[in-house]
């Protein structure tokens, strides 16, 4: 056989020596297990075909119920679902979403200094609605149904008992919080 042949077959071999040497090296060195347990799955909604129209979110269960067996604390781990898009301390900053401080009650698109979507400013109403805990029940099961054009990518809380958490740790996050409503009376009907 030539002589460089064999050079080159001899690098070769070589080169692939040492390539498949630093892999299982590192390999062992930087492996990195499986978590336990996974973090939150950021899950998106299908927007309906053209031609279909989108049924309302309909609550099951009316929100005062729900909120009379509502625990705030749970709520406030719920909320970490929303924390990349919201904050809820008292002045705290506008991120992808406006601040939810003092929210219960508040005119809808009103937080000062965020640019809400067409769809959140036509809701609105020129700021004559306001985020009930019906709205809110009705907005958080799926935003896209209840706000047409909204720009909350959020697919929406579908357990009512996780929800009804949320919306009483959200009650909570103000100078004064609002009234629970009474679980007795009827539910108001969804302002669509």
């Amino acid at each position: 056989m030539n002589p460089y042949v064999n050079t080159a077959a001899g690098a070769l071999l070589a080169t692939v020596f040492v390539m498949m040497s630093v892999s299982i090296a590192s390999e062992g060195i930087f492996h990195s297990e499986v978590p336990e347990k996974p973090g939150f799955a950021i899950v998106a909604a299908e927007e309906p075909a053209a031609g279909e129209a989108a049924a309302p979110a309909a609550a099951a269960v009316p929100i005062a119920q729900l909120l009379a067996k509502a625990d705030a604390k749970a709520g406030e781990t719920v909320f970490k679902k929303c924390q990349s898009c919201h904050s809820i301390e008292k002045g705290g900053p506008n991120k992808v979403g406006p601040d939810l401080w003092s929210l219960v009650d508040r005119p809808v698109a009103s937080h000062e200094g965020f640019a809400y979507s067409a769809g959140m400013k036509e809701f609105s109403k020129g700021g004559q609605e306001k985020w009930t805990f019906d709205n809110l029940n009705h907005f958080l099961t799926a935003p896209k149904a209840f706000v047409k054009g909204t720009a909350m990518g959020f697919a929406g809380l579908k357990n009512d008992t996780e929800r009804a958490n949320l919306i009483a740790y959200i009650r909570e996050q103000a100078d004064s919080p609002v009234a629970l409503p009474d679980p007795a009376a009827a539910p108001a009907p969804a302002t669509n």
